[in-house]
């Protein structure tokens, strides 16, 4: 954590980078199951922050807050709200829609979290989850297009990770067949995210073609594995690839961030020997807790540089 003044532990003072914030309920469990408070989530996104950051930079983030800790209501939050201090970078985009940011109809003001202190500012209003999306902006807050394909692998229970190892080795292979290198992360809930980054800028529904291609071209050849439809009825012990998030109005959990789960897990960056073994054996890989990716990441530096 940053350098504290002395003040109760429930409420604390800190200097961050040069700037004094004020944190609040630091003792409040936001994780009942295991006890996990208010001020040991800030303290893992300040010790990811160097490879955390860097994903968020240029990227509108859009978060969810679980005020009263999970299990209790939460709310996605698109909009920088009331009292965003003046410091905190703002892009105000136009709403967008399965073809990218318009510049016709509303806006929305979504903060973008490039700096340490913005990220304390933003985990200290309880948003456990940091999602973005796959376009970036500019330095003068014009969208750009997308700079990746993702395709989220969703297991349909009795399916789990191990069927989504399975399903991701064909995926990587359909990707590379059109020239994509792919990059695996768990998705920190059920199963696994799969990123292709691109070489130069494309509209959203470009990048949503190819990922719907892939995604149908690959539940025709195997039917009895995965699907690329919707419907939670033909989803039941398939992997359902969801390509639907390369629209420019939906989002993905950045890698390192959180999870709203019953216990703490992370979106966490691996390679592709761990997919491997998880293909392989049932127990071969699971979602990692917020210790196991900071040890992770002082021993492989970040996977999803």
């Amino acid at each position: 954590m940053p350098k504290k003044s002395d003040h109760p532990q429930s409420e604390v003072h800190v200097d961050v980078e040069g700037r004094t914030m004020r944190l609040t309920n630091l003792e409040k469990v936001l994780y009942p199951s295991t006890g996990t408070t208010k001020g040991e989530v800030l303290d893992y996104y300040v010790r990811v922050a160097p490879v955390l950051l860097p994903h968020l930079a240029g990227r509108p983030v859009t978060r969810i807050r679980w005020p009263h800790g999970v299990g209790d209501m939460s709310f996605f939050e698109k909009n920088a709200p009331a009292g965003t201090p003046s410091w905190v970078r703002t892009a105000e985009v136009p709403t967008t829609g399965s073809r990218g940011p318009s510049r016709h109809g509303d806006t929305l003001v979504f903060p973008i979290i490039d700096q340490l202190p913005t990220l304390v500012w933003a985990v200290n209003l309880a948003a456990l989850e940091l999602h973005v999306h796959q376009w970036t902006v500019d330095d003068d807050g014009d969208p750009v297009g997308a700079d990746r394909i993702v395709i989220d692998l969703d297991p349909g229970e009795p399916a789990g990770l191990h069927e989504c190892c399975q399903v991701a080795l064909l995926v990587r292979d359909a990707l590379a067949e059109r020239g994509y290198d792919a990059l695996p992360v768990t998705s920190g809930s059920k199963g696994l995210h799969l990123y292709a980054p691109l070489t130069e800028p494309l509209a959203s529904s470009e990048t949503s073609e190819i990922a719907r291609e892939i995604a149908e071209e690959l539940a025709a050849a195997h039917p009895q594995q995965l699907t690329a439809t919707m419907t939670k009825a033909r989803r039941r012990g398939k992997v359902f690839l969801d390509w639907s998030q390369n629209a420019g109005s939906k989002t993905t959990v950045a890698p390192y961030s959180l999870r709203g789960t019953t216990r703490p897990q992370v979106a966490t960056p691996i390679d592709w020997d761990e997919v491997a073994a998880g293909a392989e054996d049932p127990l071969g890989l699971d979602q990692f807790s917020p210790a196991q990716v900071l040890a992770r990441v002082e021993e492989y530096g970040d996977l999803f540089s």
